[in-house]
C-alpha cells in the first residue's frame, strides 16, 4: 500500500487505511461485495470461521462517559462483569454515542483510528488464530492482521473478558 489507492475508498475507510499505513501494517482494507455488519456476515463473506473475526464492541463507562472498546473473537460473548472489574462500571452504548466517540457507525467500528481514543481491551481468545479480520470503518470494509499486530497497533493489553463456555 503506497497511499495513492486510498482515495477510492470511503472517507471512514481511508482513516483506517492511513493508520494502518502509518503503523507499517502490510494489509490495507478490503471492500466486500456485501455488508459485514455482524461477525457471521463477515466470516461468511471471507470464507473463514466466525472466531477469526475480531469484533469491536463499544461500552460506555459510567464514571466519565468514556468509550470502552473490547475487541474479541466473533464466536465469543463479552462478560460485562469482567470488563467492569478492569475499567470500572460500564453500560451499553447506543448508536449515537458510538458514532460520537469513535467516528464510525455500528457495524463498521474498527479496532483503531477512533475520533476519541477509547479505553481498549483485547480478549486473549483472539490469540487462538494466526490471522484475524477486523472491521475497517464501513459495513463493507475489513482488514486482516495477526492478533499481535492488533496489540501493537492499538497499544491495548490482553485481558480475559469473555463469558465462560459451558460444556
Amino acid at each position: 500500500m503506497c497511499g495513492s489507492e486510498l482515495t477510492s475508498l470511503p472517507d471512514s475507510v481511508q482513516r483506517v487505511a492511513r493508520v494502518l499505513l502509518d503503523g507499517g501494517h502490510p494489509h490495507g482494507p478490503v471492500m466486500l461485495d456485501g455488508a459485514a455488519r455482524t461477525a457471521q456476515q463477515a466470516a461468511d463473506a471471507l470464507g473463514i470461521s466466525v472466531g477469526q473475526i475480531a469484533k469491536s464492541i463499544i461500552f460506555r463507562r459510567k464514571s466519565d462517559d468514556a468509550a470502552v472498546l473490547v475487541i474479541t473473537s466473533g464466536d465469543k460473548r463479552v462478560d460485562e462483569k469482567k470488563v467492569d472489574a478492569l475499567v470500572g462500571k460500564t453500560g451499553r452504548a447506543d448508536a449515537e454515542f458510538v458514532r460520537a466517540k469513535t467516528g464510525y457507525a455500528i457495524g463498521g467500528v474498527p479496532p483503531l483510528a477512533h475520533a476519541t481514543p477509547p479505553v481498549t481491551l483485547i480478549d486473549r481468545e483472539l490469540l487462538r488464530f494466526e490471522v484475524v479480520w477486523a472491521a475497517a470503518g464501513h459495513p463493507h470494509a475489513v482488514f486482516q492482521l495477526h492478533p499481535g499486530d492488533l496489540q501493537r497497533l492499538t497499544g491495548a493489553p490482553l485481558a480475559d473478558v469473555v463469558q465462560e463456555t459451558a460444556f
